[in-house]
């Protein structure tokens, strides 16, 4: 197998029939052995329905993994990896605002050498929101960490099969596959793709799924906010050391005793406490990210697959 393409679906049954019709066409015009991986997972809709009319059609190329429930993206990502055959594996998400068209400049960087492509979006159709809160992540994670992806919210993706592997092969429960992709791949690159407006249904990412996604980027690859607090930990602790000095030198030598300064105190002691409650949460992240792993639960349940092993 030349090319497996791996796309997760989540309640998207008003893309799904032209998402299908325009891979087809695509992928045959391209020439290569090829799969497609649909993980429905957990949809509500009929998307596990027309997910079947599509294996009816085209046995010869599809595949369906269905969850027993919502597992979230990446865990369905994970799961068509486990089970692709192709020397070079997309991903693709099912809402078409990347174009199935575009995966042939992967392919292409792929050829010529690259292990993990990355696709950029040329001119992003989202909200202004959705448009800052990714440069502000960017941003950040540029700072925090050595990878350097010019659009880590773009899914559509390719990866040799030894990276793919090597995805595989972690025991991580949160992980943000792009990033990790770039951690083990030797010759990554990023192509310009187009990007569309979602043309039906409604984006499946919240803004807490968002903030959830990208502290899994974070914390998953980097200990500087762990660093950064145990600085300001130390430099909140030298400030505190010089108030204590200065009241208690006002307190015995300069004005004697006083009661103006209490709020400054309030203050300062919010202040500390805010910053002691953030630097717990961040610890808890870090924290649970090891409970999920020891807890050693499965990472999703499958209710069927079809198209696998001649099933």
């Amino acid at each position: 197998m030349d090319i497996s393409v791996v796309i997760p679906v989540y309640n998207e049954e008003e893309n799904l029939t032209e998402l299908f019709s325009r891979l087809c066409a695509s992928m045959d015009a391209i020439g290569k052995s090829w799969e497609v991986i649909f993980i429905n997972d957990g949809s509500r809709d009929r998307s596990g329905e027309i997910l079947r009319n599509f294996y009816e059609t085209r046995p010869d190329v599809v595949k369906i993994i269905d969850f027993n429930g919502n597992f979230g993206q990446h865990t369905a990502i994970i799961a068509g990896f486990e089970r692709t055959k192709g020397d070079v594996v997309v991903t693709l998400d099912a809402d078409l605002q990347n174009p199935p068209e575009e995966i042939k400049k992967l392919i292409d960087k792929i050829d010529e050498g690259c292990d993990a492509v990355g696709g950029y979006r040329k001119e992003r159709e989202d909200t202004a929101m959705r448009r800052y809160a990714s440069k502000l992540v960017n941003f950040m994670r540029e700072r925090m960490t050595s990878i350097r992806m010019s659009d880590q919210g773009c899914m559509l993706r390719a990866y040799k099969r030894k990276i793919v592997d090597a995805i595989v092969s972690t025991n991580e429960r949160s992980m943000f596959i792009p990033a990790l992709a770039y951690t083990f791949a030797s010759n990554p690159a990023d192509v310009e793709v187009e990007h569309a407006a979602r043309r039906a249904g409604e984006s499946k990412y919240s803004l807490y799924k968002l903030i959830r996604l990208n502290f899994d980027l974070i914390t998953g690859f980097t200990l500087v906010p762990l660093q950064i607090f145990t600085i300001l930990g130390f430099l909140a602790s030298i400030g505190s050391l010089c108030l204590v000095a200065i009241l208690l030198i006002r307190r015995f030598f300069i004005v004697g005793s006083e009661a103006e300064g209490v709020f400054t105190l309030f203050a300062v002691l919010f202040f500390l406490i805010s910053l002691t409650m953030i630097g717990i949460g961040l610890i808890g992240e870090y924290v649970g990210r090891i409970y999920q792993v020891v807890q050693a639960r499965p990472k999703y349940i499958l209710k069927e697959t079809i198209g696998f092993d001649g099933k």
